[in-house]
């Protein structure tokens, strides 16, 4: 099997609006999104990331903070996961929680191995 990364995009209008419940019930299908995947032995790791981060740019490793893009462009957390196929890892994309988002985005990309 191969590896691949699923980066998450979007998917904000479900943070800071929502009640402690409405929270507690989108993260339950995270867990369950993720449990399946484990049972079958296609979860390799997952987190999500903070808002805030350092950017640097450059032959002259200009530090900035960052990263200042709109919201639905930002990367929110990852999952590694394992398939055969880039159509496999499409299909595990696809039920993701946050494509239940009028913003959400999956971004399917595929690991290169490095031979060492």
């Amino acid at each position: 099997m191969k590896e691949y990364l699923l980066l998450f995009r979007g998917g904000h209008d479900m943070s800071s609006n929502q009640s402690p419940e409405a929270m507690q019930e989108e993260m339950q299908k995270w867990m369950k999104w993720m449990g399946g995947l484990q049972e079958k032995g296609q979860f390799s790791g997952a987190q999500p990331l903070e808002s805030t981060g350092k950017k640097i740019t450059g032959t002259k490793k200009t530090v900035t903070d960052g990263p200042f893009i709109e919201g639905k462009e930002m990367v929110g957390g990852y999952l590694i996961c394992k398939a055969n196929t880039y159509d496999e890892a499409v299909e595990i994309a696809n039920g993701c929680p946050i494509l239940e988002h009028n913003d959400g985005i999956v971004e399917v990309r595929e690991i290169r191995e490095i031979k060492m």
